[in-house]
């Protein structure tokens, strides 16, 4: 096991700066840079850890390639061991891209409650990774507001977890992942910063806000926190890595490639949010098939999602 002080990597980064400052929120960013500080895993942040049962996290496989992955356990599988450990006591499975995932790394993660719509992003270094245990020392652990959350109540499967043997790789999407894609209400999105590591934070809007085209995929930017820990990342660094699922039936369909911010004229089509932001995704790797363990049995849209531009 090891150890590192993570504490230096408090406050926004110059890529967080630098989209602030083009989208104007510099001051109403400024006012909630303490969210940012190094934090103890204590109160109301432990709890929520210890009911969760859905955790979805985003690092490199040991080729070095980001991806963003789910992870489903009974309510405790997320165990706060201290004020800066989190210890995730679940198997990553052979079928998914993070199987094996390397120690030494920075991990983004997000816990989520869609039931109630509540989400808690933690950020931090593995430095156990073993079996069915996982263990980070937190650097970042802060509350998101509900917005574009989808409520859905998942039930959890009792049966057999998806081989390595049972997923699809490639660098193509297939007709139905493409459907898959364009019906989703929420994916999850996966970033890195050279120095800070990687973070993994949802999206969500009405079925058909992310689109398919020649191009590849692409999304508008919503109305958010301000801080733009994403669109930071990613205006330094291109990678990305995408997760979408089929709710209903369990399956997943992970991403990873290059996004690239464009900047526009608001209220143009497309722009469902009116921020001029839209994020386009580019394609290296996919892998589709592999079962989340749990299922939707229950769904109510985010009353508030943006009406589609197009």
């Amino acid at each position: 096991m090891i150890k590192q002080n993570l504490s230096a990597d408090a406050g926004f980064h110059p890529g967080e700066l630098d989209v602030q400052r083009k989208a104007g929120v510099q001051e109403d960013a400024a006012r909630m840079s303490r969210m940012l500080e190094p934090v103890e895993l204590s109160g109301g942040i432990a709890g929520f850890l210890a009911d969760r049962t859905f955790l979805v996290i985003t690092g490199r496989d040991p080729s070095g390639r980001l991806w963003t992955s789910p992870i489903v356990g009974p309510p405790g599988f997320l165990d706060v061991r201290s004020a800066t450990t989190l210890a995730v006591h679940a198997r990553i499975p052979a079928g998914d891209p993070l199987h094996g995932i390397p120690v030494g790394q920075k991990l983004g993660m997000t816990a989520v409650e869609f039931a109630t719509r509540r989400r808690v992003r933690i950020n931090g270094l593995v430095v156990a990774s073993i079996d069915d245990l996982l263990e980070v020392e937190v650097e970042q652990a802060y509350g998101n507001c509900p917005q574009y959350i989808q409520q859905r109540l998942l039930t959890q499967d009792d049966g057999g977890r998806t081989s390595a043997q049972d997923v699809r790789r490639g660098t193509e999407l297939s007709a139905d992942d493409i459907d898959l894609i364009r019906s989703a209400d929420t994916f999850f999105l996966g970033t890195v910063n050279p120095e800070r590591g990687a973070d993994a934070s949802h999206r969500g809007g009405p079925p058909g806000f992310v689109r398919v085209d020649t191009d590849g995929l692409w999304w508008p930017d919503y109305k958010g926190n301000n801080l733009f820990n994403s669109f930071g990342n990613l205006a330094v660094d291109p990678e990305a890595a995408l997760l979408f699922f089929d709710f209903p039936s369990g399956r997943t369909l992970h991403l990873s490639g290059t996004t690239q911010i464009e900047w526009g004229e608001v209220g143009r089509a497309g722009d469902d949010g009116r921020t001029g932001r839209i994020a386009r995704f580019s394609l290296d790797r996919l892998v589709a098939g592999r079962a989340l363990g749990a299922h939707e049995t229950r769904h109510l849209a985010y009353p508030r999602n943006p009406a589609l531009t197009d």
